[in-house]
């Protein structure tokens, strides 16, 4: 089997992988809902879905700092990774050993073709097509509700710098498919802004993200006193970034947020 994975890297398979690693989070969700329990060998400390998986899966470091040494003990015959998630480093090392699929997802059409792939890869390509058409179902769904407001929305990523989601990341498009605005699409990826910057953007509200950055309370009154005027609430980061089988789940989270903000 010949895959060419999100990078262009070409990937060759004389079977289908038994023994296999996910160093990103939404994947190694993926992976258990495509039904792969005995073949996920290893995980990340940051892949906590499933909780059995958190629980009992080897862990094989975090996401930016793997263990290689460990990883290489295990003999995997497939490593899942992500150009943004992971470092270069660790994985040009990792693949010099084995077969690593790099995702990058930038769009939720990248999503879908990283489903596929992995579908196709694991053994589980009508497994997967079921999820991709669940979840594309459930996201047209979305765009049918009736939804009169389009906050224009900054969705911070982190804190000391503060960085947001700007164009060109799979955040800003579950944003928009959120019906939801992003305030920084003048911006491409995650650029860091200063305060000033923050308070002279067209914004209506604030997204701060349980994720990679922990936003927490203390943070959203922070956030009060530096930008009076300004709505801010916190948001799942799952539910934004996760892409895999949680995008179809995000949809009844959207829905939620869209009822919340409209009470206020």
């Amino acid at each position: 089997m010949k895959i060419t994975d999100q990078t262009g890297r070409i990937l060759f398979f004389e079977k289908t992988p038994s023994k296999i690693i996910s160093v990103v989070p939404s994947i190694t969700e993926l992976l258990y809902d495509l039904g792969l329990r005995e073949q996920v060998i290893g995980i990340t400390k940051f892949c906590i879905h499933p909780e059995a998986w958190f629980r009992n899966k080897i862990r094989v470091g975090g996401t930016k700092q793997l263990k290689i040494d460990l990883i290489k003990s295990l003999a995997p015959d497939l490593i899942i990774a992500n150009m943004e998630e992971n470092t270069r480093s660790a994985i040009e090392t990792i693949a010099s050993f084995t077969n690593v699929y790099i995702s990058k997802v930038e769009t939720i059409d990248d999503a879908y073709q990283m489903m596929s792939d992995i579908g196709e890869i694991t053994g589980r390509k009508s497994e997967a097509d079921k999820i991709v058409a669940g979840t594309k179902s459930a996201l047209l769904e979305l765009t049918h509700d009736t939804w009169n407001l389009k906050p224009r929305v900054l969705y911070f990523i982190w804190n000391k710098p503060k960085m947001v989601a700007g164009a060109d990341t799979f955040i800003s498009e579950m944003l928009n498919q959120a019906g939801f605005e992003n305030a920084a699409s003048a911006h491409i990826r995650y650029p860091e802004l200063s305060d000033s910057e923050i308070m002279n953007m067209d914004s209506d509200l604030f997204f701060l993200s349980s994720e990679p950055f922990p936003f927490k309370e203390k943070h959203v009154e922070e956030f009060k006193r530096n930008f009076p005027g300004k709505k801010i609430i916190l948001a799942d980061g799952e539910m934004f970034s996760w892409y895999g089988s949680r995008m179809k789940l995000a949809t009844d989270y959207f829905r939620q947020l869209r009822a919340q903000l409209e009470t206020k």
